[in-house]
């Protein structure tokens, strides 16, 4: 079992998230996510959410759900919410 790194907040998911994605794959996704577990970002981007865990900062993972739909989970600076979304929610 993975250990959270950071509070989640308020989870919450866009209704074309909710509808687009694979139902099993977003829990899954947000247990990688708080356990600093960045998905499919290059590794300037992991660094960047490293430095943003340390300092209390925005965190964005980016990971696909199993039919390879992208979809990313961002905590907010204040960790008071966890939006689900797929980039064109954004």
């Amino acid at each position: 079992m993975s250990v959270s790194k950071f509070a989640l907040g308020r989870m919450v998911i866009t209704p074309n998230a909710r509808d687009t994605l694979h139902p099993e794959d977003i829990p899954v996704a947000l247990a990688r996510h708080a356990s600093g577990d960045w998905g499919d970002m290059d590794e300037h981007d992991r660094q960047e959410n490293e430095f943003s865990l340390a300092r209390g900062l925005r965190l964005l993972s980016i990971y696909h759900d199993r039919n390879k739909t992208q979809f990313w989970i961002i905590t907010e600076a204040d960790r008071s919410a966890t939006p689900i979304l797929l980039p064109e929610d954004y």
